[in-house]
């Protein structure tokens, strides 16, 4: 894994000194309209930090993925990415959105849907010889380089999501931001990809937005709960109370003894 994540990559200007936090936000402020969907937001997340955001339905969890991806502009505040705006450093996140547009009709092999995640670099004839060869090397790290040449659509929904986090992985970025990568797989494959994403969190920064936290309380150093404003918890001093401070009276009792709000989850 280390050769794909590292191979031609550029020194980090802040090798040998003391680097910022991968992530840090600082009194932001965010609405669509009037109303303020994000306020008074600070946030750091520090580099191989493997974490998790949780909230309610229209807190703000996706809008905060946006935000650090550079899709969207605060009103007020700031967000930099290794000490830059976002913009800046875009080619040094990798994304998986909760729904991928991919018309399954369209004859697209494993391979092709892989090399999508260097489409920006791509050359007027073409990608080179170099640029699959990191397709399958990023293949290779979700277990799939045996299923290169055979179409997406004929993928299970959990080798379909591998695939996408092969796509997110062959740009060679620092930071994997996950919307609901479990949401659409079984109990085995959510597993499977839970297991993955950890190995991953060795070398990279990763981020996922999940509304299963009795599940990935099991993976994940950090819980970002999301309810207008944001505040982070080590996962081992999570506690009932504030899991009902963050979701009202509305939870439940689940697994791993975590309480858990039981709600159908909806992409804000």
């Amino acid at each position: 894994m280390t050769e794909i994540l590292e191979q031609d990559r550029e020194l980090s200007p802040f090798q040998g000194k003391t680097s910022p936090p991968a992530v840090c936000i600082q009194d932001l402020y965010f609405s669509y309209q009037k109303e303020y969907i994000l306020e008074n937001v600070n946030l750091d997340i520090h580099t191989h930090e493997f974490v998790s955001i949780i909230g309610p339905n229209g807190s703000g969890k996706t809008t905060l993925l946006k935000l650090i991806l550079g899709l969207l502009q605060p009103q007020k505040g700031s967000i930099r990415i290794f000490g830059e705006q976002p913009e800046k450093k875009r080619d040094r996140i990798g994304y998986v959105p909760q729904y991928f547009h991919l018309d399954l009709s369209f004859p697209a092999t494993v391979l092709e849907v892989v090399l999508m995640g260097l489409i920006h670099k791509r050359q007027w004839f073409g990608f080179s010889s170099l640029a699959r060869k990191k397709a399958r090397e990023a293949l290779e790290i979700v277990g799939l380089s045996s299923l290169a040449q055979e179409m997406f659509r004929s993928l299970s929904g959990g080798q379909r999501q591998r695939v996408l986090i092969a796509r997110a992985l062959v740009s060679q970025p620092e930071i994997l931001l996950f919307d609901e990568p479990t949401a659409h797989v079984d109990t085995v494959a959510e597993k499977n990809l839970m297991d993955l994403l950890k190995q991953i969190s060795r070398e990279l920064t990763v981020i996922l937005v999940s509304h299963d936290l009795g599940f990935v309380s099991n993976y994940v150093d950090t819980v970002v709960c999301v309810n207008r404003t944001v505040q982070k918890h080590p996962t081992n001093k999570l506690t009932g109370a504030i899991i009902r401070e963050l979701y009202g009276s509305h939870v439940e009792l689940v697994h791993h003894g975590f309480v858990q709000a039981q709600e159908h989850h909806n992409h804000e």
